[in-house]
């Protein structure tokens, strides 16, 4: 005899106040607890053997007649020889995973780059290397993929960020590309995005791009050398052009160019003779102090007479609120003062030639002078001093090298009080 299917109504469902289970039939239960203000909806199957209950929601949110067609599709899953349990926990994780993944679509590059150093920089040696991360991917990949959901970085988009520096900074590209593999690696273990990593060297961007150790090394940037830089400061020193002053305080700080065309006043102390130089424009990422010497401060001060004056950028291209541009200093290098095919840069080279020919400091403090990494690891982690007034000693020095109207070399001894 068939098994009576369908037993409650509405009313005897809603009257129900006894607790225990109240079969409909078919494997669906009412289950009334407490003191019968709850209730519930049950399917009992049988699976592999094994008794199982899987709940169908509560009522009144589910009334009867949702619960009769919640038993019915369950055991269709049942007669096609599938758990409705297990069918419905997949269910619900691809609708976890689907939603994920449209909540990653407002999700950016930048933002999972962000998450990634946050999460990590726990576990790196020292807070610098995540201002490292930061420095690389602010210069190089943000302008270009920043905005970019993490979900739709490509292939071309990783092209675009490398291509440009691959064969003039294969060191710094490498390690880009090597930091953008980890950050969309990690975004697709939280969900963030889906199929194979676009910045994978082997057997994907290996096909594209030459081998880091293929990479013919690029030259060096062209130098002045130390022993006409008298001649050329001096020669600097008769033009009144923006261009001439931030070329002028380049030579005389020993900085690198940008540093000098984003700097603004609010970076440099007169009273204490220094230029605070902030990390997002080192390229070591970590702030550095710079000492300036009586010349460098009279550079400073041609730039504008009016001390109410002094806000923002100092060097303004044509008096705007916008930098100069690197090409406007080289141009006036090569083309206005004939110096053809030396380069900006080249000044912090002329700098250290001259520092380790004609000076008796140390080779550590003209290197922290041009804010290099001095020693191993361990050695920097000890370091409690910049030595900046051993800097200063050397960047008053320099410049009174450089301003020596007649350009003479002149060679600095070390004497018993000359600092190491």
């Amino acid at each position: 005899m068939a098994k009576r299917v369908d037993r409650l109504n509405d009313q005897a469902v809603k009257k129900a106040r006894a607790p225990g289970l109240k079969p409909d039939g078919g494997g669906l239960y009412l289950q009334v607890t407490g003191n019968g203000t709850a209730k519930s909806w049950l399917f009992r199957y049988t699976m592999q053997s094994k008794q199982r209950w899987m709940g169908l929601g509560s009522y009144p949110a589910v009334g009867l007649a949702k619960a009769r067609s919640l038993r019915d599709e369950a055991r269709k899953i049942l007669e096609a020889g599938k758990d409705p349990l297990l069918e419905r926990r997949e269910a619900r994780d691809a609708a976890t995973t689907a939603a994920k993944l449209d909540q990653a679509k407002n999700k950016t590059f930048s933002q999972s780059a962000e998450e990634f150093i946050e999460n990590h920089k726990a576990g790196w040696r020292n807070a610098k290397h995540a201002k490292q991360w930061r420095a690389t991917l602010g210069r190089y990949a943000y302008p270009v993929i920043g905005d970019t959901p993490v979900g739709e970085v490509d292939t071309d988009a990783v092209l675009k960020v490398l291509q440009p520096i691959w064969a003039t900074k294969i060191t710094t590209a490498a390690r880009v590309r090597q930091r953008i593999e980890m950050i969309l690696s990690a975004a697709k273990v939280r969900g963030d995005r889906k199929g194979e990593n676009p910045a994978q060297w082997r057997g994907h961007l290996d096909m594209m791009l030459p081998k880091p150790n293929k990479v013919r090394k690029p030259k060096h940037h062209e130098a002045v050398p130390y022993a006409e830089l008298p001649t050329l400061y001096n020669e600097l020193r008769g033009k009144s052009a923006v261009s001439a002053q931030a070329l002028a305080f380049t030579i005389l700080t020993a900085a690198r160019s940008n540093e000098v065309r984003g700097a603004t006043w609010d970076e440099i102390h007169l009273g204490r003779r220094a230029w605070a130089v902030p990390g997002d424009r080192k390229k070591s990422g970590e702030p550095f102090r710079v000492p300036l010497s009586a010349e460098a401060i009279a550079t400073l001060e041609s730039v504008e007479l009016s001390p109410r004056k002094r806000t923002g950028l100092i060097f303004r291209a044509d008096g705007r609120t916008t930098p100069l541009s690197e090409n406007t200093m080289r141009k006036l290098l090569q083309e206005e003062m004939g110096r053809t095919g030396k380069t900006v840069h080249g000044f912090r080279s002329s700098f250290r030639d001259w520092a380790a020919e004609q000076t008796g400091f140390s080779r550590e403090v003209a290197e922290l002078a041009l804010s290099h990494a001095v020693g191993d690891e361990t050695e920097r982690a000890c370091a409690r001093s910049d030595q900046f007034e051993k800097r200063r000693r050397l960047m008053d020095a320099w410049a009174s090298f450089c301003a020596t109207p007649r350009g003479e070399v002149v060679r600095l001894r070390r004497s018993k009080k000359q600092p190491a």
